[in-house]
């Protein structure tokens, strides 16, 4: 019995530190926008968060975007979307003989609500806006472990060898039931470079009370 039960306490922890796969499916603006707005116009704040070095002139930035709460009679009502976007169109490092790529985008997020994006009367997690908006480059993976969700990318975008010839990733979109933050994303590029970057994300829900508490 006690064997068992440290096989189960092996599987559980593997399974944590590896991470939940999440649902991703790709969508269309504007019409995506209906999930979260009557009249399919979504509104919200943005910030953009610098990717590069003092040196460097040109910039690449990570934006998040806070969506306002989702209208009452749409599949969002009262929950807030959350949109991320990697940019290194016009970065470029001084003497950089060989691209740099990003690897993988991680948010403490927190619990994700699932919705029917793609309308295949599914639910899933993540959206990525992959006509009808910006971008050229879609993430291969979405995955949580804890409170934390890491975006994999095809070692891609990458720097460009002038400005204006790096690559964006498409907005990839997901759901929460709480209100934003403004939190630490951490991105990693394919030399293993780690950024840390302003970004907004849900504010952690409140503790659950014991019902003995209550």
């Amino acid at each position: 019995m006690k064997r068992l039960a440290l096989i189960i306490l092996f599987l559980f922890t593997a399974g944590t530190l590896l991470g939940a796969p999440l649902k991703l499916v790709n969508v269309s603006a504007p019409k995506i926008n209906c999930k979260f707005s009557t009249n399919c116009q979504t509104t919200g704040q943005d910030m953009t968060s610098d990717i590069g070095a003092p040196e460097i002139k040109a910039k690449g930035f990570l934006q998040s975007r806070a969506l306002t709460v989702g209208q009452p009679g749409t599949a969002a009502a009262g929950l807030y979307g959350y949109l991320y976007r990697i940019d290194l169109t016009n970065l470029v490092a001084p003497g950089l003989k060989a691209k740099t790529c990003v690897a993988t985008l991680s948010i403490e997020f927190g619990p994700v609500k699932s919705l029917d994006y793609d309308g295949d009367g599914s639910l899933d997690q993540v959206f990525v806006i992959t006509s009808g908006g910006l971008g050229t480059v879609a993430p291969v993976s979405a995955t949580q472990t804890g409170n934390v969700i890491t975006f994999t990318f095809p070692s891609h975008p990458c720097t460009g060898t002038m400005s204006g010839k790096g690559e964006s990733s498409f907005f990839v979109g997901l759901v929460s039931a709480q209100t934003s933050k403004t939190v630490a994303a951490r991105l990693k590029t394919t030399a293993d470079a780690v950024l840390s970057l302003n970004a907004y994300a849900p504010v952690p829900p409140p503790p659950v009370q014991p019902s003995w508490k209550k």
